[in-house]
C-alpha cells in the first residue's frame, strides 16, 4: 500500500519543491489533495508544533536546574513535588509526540503523508488540521480502536 502511494508521488515532487506560502493559506478541498502547497503547509505546521514542544521542554529543564524544592512546610513540599511529577510526565508524553511529528515529516518527504496507512485513502483535511500526525482515516481509526477493545476484553 505504502509503495503504491510512494509511486503516485515521486520523491522529487514530495521534497524538492520550494513553496512559499501566504500566511493566510489554509488547505482546501478545492485543490489537488496533498499538492505542494498542502504538503508545505502541514510541514510548517508540524515544525512549528515541534519547536513549541522543544521550547517548553527547555523551560522545564531550566526550572529543574535552578535548584531543589525548598518549601519548609511538608504539605507545600509534597504539593510542589506532585506538580513537578505531573510536569515531567507531560514532558515525557511530549517527547513521544516529537517522534510522531518526526515520522509525519518523513511521510511528507516520502510522499505518503495524508494517506491512511491501512486503506490508502486520503485522510480528510479537517482531520489533518486537527491532528497533523494522524496516520489513519477516522473510520480506520475507529475500527482499530474497536479491535483493540475487543482484544483487551479477551
Amino acid at each position: 500500500m505504502a509503495t503504491a502511494l510512494s509511486d503516485a508521488f515521486s520523491q522529487e515532487d514530495a521534497s524538492s519543491v520550494d513553496v512559499v506560502l501566504d500566511p493566510d493559506y489554509r488547505p482546501s478541498a478545492n485543490e489537488e489533495f496533498m499538492s505542494p502547497y498542502q504538503r508545505a503547509y502541514f510541514r510548517q505546521k508540524l515544525l512549528d508544533w515541534k519547536d513549541a514542544i522543544v521550547r517548553e521542554s527547555r523551560d522545564t529543564m531550566a526550572s529543574l536546574k535552578s535548584g531543589p524544592i525548598r518549601e519548609a512546610d511538608v504539605t507545600d513540599r509534597a504539593s510542589s513535588e506532585t506538580d513537578w511529577s505531573i510536569e515531567l510526565r507531560t514532558r515525557d508524553r511530549q517527547r513521544k509526540l516529537i517522534s510522531k511529528i518526526d515520522a509525519a515529516l518523513r511521510r511528507i518527504e516520502d510522499g505518503e503523508y495524508g494517506f491512511c496507512e491501512v486503506t490508502g485513502e486520503p485522510i480528510s483535511l479537517a482531520r489533518l488540521e486537527a491532528r497533523p500526525i494522524a496516520t489513519m482515516t477516522v473510520e480506520a481509526q475507529e475500527r482499530h480502536e474497536r479491535q483493540e477493545r475487543v482484544s483487551r476484553d479477551d
